[in-house]
């Protein structure tokens, strides 16, 4: 038999306050009937044992309470008290728990490091790159923890393959509408194994308003690797699936961590890239709150702010305004590190990153066909060999700054303006002419140099304020 894991959203009828007496009677038939069939899906419960039959301390149903209870952290009474059945009631993964099915027999594993995945179908729910950055964000949350690595395919049969579908779908485990079954996955394999569906009937999202995908496909992908259950609830591998209620930085707990590494190991270190602590960020990296921080580059990203520096960079947001260091390389593999510039065009929802002579143009965490490209087929001179720094304006005109003079390119017709380079000491009157990076948010350009930021009205050609770099982030 092939085994899958399910996402299953369990839920109990709602009733006016002052029910009827046929009312209640047919709640405590459905709450039953729900803990009946939870207790045979997920606790091996046999299905000729008759929930109510009669009480007895020790009887088989008891036990499975018992079992039940202590294996999410519950308090072991043996009783369907209000605690037990409202967690019975929350979404959760639809393997097993305890008993004698076992889900991944064996402890099956990828016998290979590299693996291969394909998006083959899609929601609608969200645009295509969302999707493709939740699942790139789901994939490297497991890359960074072991020796595993990942590279997507966009044809021809992958280790996992990833598809969105509604009802009956192929496998022989078709899903059932909104608002039950979420997803399933198969554990390592060949064929059909590895592969994850999700249920193209739920509202999926990329934020806290429906079924959030990158947390589903997290769990999922645990489980195409090979990773069961967990009774610690704060795991990912945790049975119940924990709606999220914000958008904080997301970590593997130690729990996750120890149980992909018993199936593959440790990630490789070399000298030249230390491995990252799951729980600490590594005491080399930057101090956000250093007074003398500069910057590399710093750009908008789809409503964030994201600020450069050597291998790292800070993302910060207006939902969560807690700054969160990522590597470069976590969501971009393709880019080097100690970027030049970077800077975001609305219009087009892309960003562009600069790199000695060479940029690269990236749409969430896909790179763009046909980068990276070198910096002189924008129409710079050939004897500038860096960008220092770059932003664009609202009327889709960019700005880049080299030494103390600048150009202006217009991304409409894509040609650089005629009258360039200017100096930046004449046209940015009590900036810098020394620009490490710019960025334009809040109707103001902001010029970096050195731990200085200058914040300067375009309108009015004046600096307003100058600032510590490093004030938005501590």
């Amino acid at each position: 038999m092939k085994h899958l894991t399910i996402l299953v959203l369990l839920y109990l009828p709602v009733y006016a306050a002052y029910p009827l007496k046929g009312a209640v009677k047919k709640r405590e038939d459905s709450n039953r009937n729900l803990v009946q069939k939870y207790l045979e899906n997920y606790y091996n419960l046999a299905k000729d044992v008759k929930l109510f039959a009669r009480r007895q301390d020790n009887s088989p149903v008891v036990r499975k309470i018992q079992e039940m209870q202590k294996f999410l952290g519950l308090k072991v009474t043996g009783k369907l008290n209000s605690d037990t059945l409202e967690v019975m009631q929350k979404p959760r993964c639809g393997v097993p728990d305890v008993g004698h099915f076992s889900t991944f027999p064996d402890m099956p594993r990828w016998r290979k490091t590299h693996l291969t995945y394909r998006i083959v179908d899609y929601t609608l729910d969200l645009p295509r790159d969302a999707v493709d950055s939740a699942i790139e964000k789901a994939v490297k949350i497991w890359e960074k923890v072991t020796p595993l690595t990942f590279s997507r395919i966009y044809e021809g049969e992958a280790d996992i393959m990833i598809t969105f579908a509604v009802r009956d779908h192929g496998d022989f485990y078709p899903f059932d509408g909104p608002g039950m079954v979420l997803a399933h996955a198969y554990p390592p394999g060949p064929e059909i194994y590895g592969d994850a569906h999700f249920d193209d009937d739920e509202q999926w999202t990329k934020d806290t308003s429906g079924t959030n995908l990158f947390y589903v496909a997290a769990h999922e992908l645990g489980h195409s690797l090979g990773l069961q259950h967990s009774a610690n609830a704060e795991a990912l591998m945790y049975p119940i699936y924990n709606t999220l209620t914000d958008l904080a930085p997301f970590r593997l707990s130690q729990d996750d961590v120890n149980g992909i590494q018993s199936l593959y190991g440790p990630p490789p270190t070399s000298p030249a890239d230390p491995v990252v602590p799951t729980e600490s960020v590594p005491p080399e990296t930057p101090d956000m709150c250093d007074p003398t921080l500069s910057f590399d580059a710093v750009s908008t990203l789809r409503g964030e702010i994201l600020f450069f520096k050597d291998r790292y960079f800070w993302r910060r947001s207006l939902w969560n305004p807690k700054p969160e260091l990522e590597f470069i390389s976590t969501f971009w593999p393709f880019l080097p590190t100690n970027l030049d510039a970077a800077y975001e065009v609305n219009s087009k929802d892309i960003v562009f990153i600069f790199k000695g002579n060479e940029f690269w143009a990236i749409r969430g965490t896909e790179m763009q066909a046909g980068y990276p490209r070198d910096i002189h087929t924008l129409g710079l001179p050939p004897t500038i060999r860096k960008i220092d720094a770059a932003l664009s304006d609202e009327e889709n005109k960019t700005y880049f700054f080299v030494e103390d003079k600048y150009w202006r390119f217009d991304e409409n017709s894509q040609s650089m303006e005629q009258g360039f380079p200017r100096l930046i000491g004449d046209d940015f009157p009590g900036v810098e002419p020394k620009v490490d990076a710019a960025l334009h948010a809040f109707g103001f350009f902001y010029f970096f140099s050195g731990s200085s930021k200058f914040e300067f009205n375009p309108n009015d050609r004046v600096v307003k304020r100058v600032l510590k770099s490093n004030n938005w982030l501590c």
